[in-house]
């Protein structure tokens, strides 16, 4: 399973390029706010690996937490890789963010592909999936990386009502801990799991 690209970019355009690394050229689909932000001759880029019976596409991203909401949006029904590409096409992640915070349907509409009933189901399912632990975040900027801290530990086997408890003692620190790595977010979110269990 291909997990990230580092090599020549031999092709860019707003919605594939075409990386070179160690003599092979892997097409790759991403969001044209991710091909403003490759620049010169080398690309690295996230890469979340699409595969069914007759099809093995490479989707990319320009950071982990865009790849995580991108496997968020492949959780809601009937959304699959091309519409979920779609829409982090529609607008700026963080913009995006803000309309899931405020259940803005209206503002998902005017995303290419996506109508009022698709609108209001991924409103519905994904506030269903992390609504409680959104509505904690202080600021949209930082939403995805506690997006990527909640999906690593529920898929440690973690249950969703705990998550939101360690993540939420976490932002209390919001500041202290801005710059921290996602390692260190998961480190120190399972050790708050551990003391919430002992207490």
């Amino acid at each position: 399973m291909i997990a990230q690209l580092n090599g020549r970019l031999l092709f860019r355009s707003p919605t594939n390029s075409v990386i070179d690394c160690g003599g092979v050229g892997y097409d790759v689909t991403h969001t044209p706010f991710t091909a403003d932000r490759m620049q010169g001759e080398s690309a690295s880029l996230f890469i979340y690996t699409h595969i069914r019976e007759d099809t093995l596409q490479l989707f990319g991203f320009y950071s982990s937490e865009e790849r995580s909401f991108f496997r968020e949006l492949l959780k809601v029904s009937n959304v699959g890789p091309k519409l979920a590409m779609g829409i982090l096409s529609g607008m700026p992640l963080h913009e995006l963010m803000t309309a899931f915070q405020s259940k803005d349907v209206a503002s998902l509409q005017k995303i290419s592909g996506v109508g009022k009933k698709t609108a209001e189901r991924l409103v519905v399912e994904l506030s269903d999936r992390f609504g409680p632990l959104l509505a904690q975040i202080p600021g949209t900027q930082s939403a995805p990386r506690w997006l990527e801290l909640e999906s690593v530990l529920s898929n440690l086997g973690y249950q969703r009502a705990e998550i939101g408890k360690a993540i939420k003692k976490l932002q209390v620190q919001e500041k202290e801990i801005a710059d921290w790595p996602l390692e260190k977010l998961v480190k120190t979110g399972l050790g708050e799991l551990g003391r919430n269990q002992i207490t």
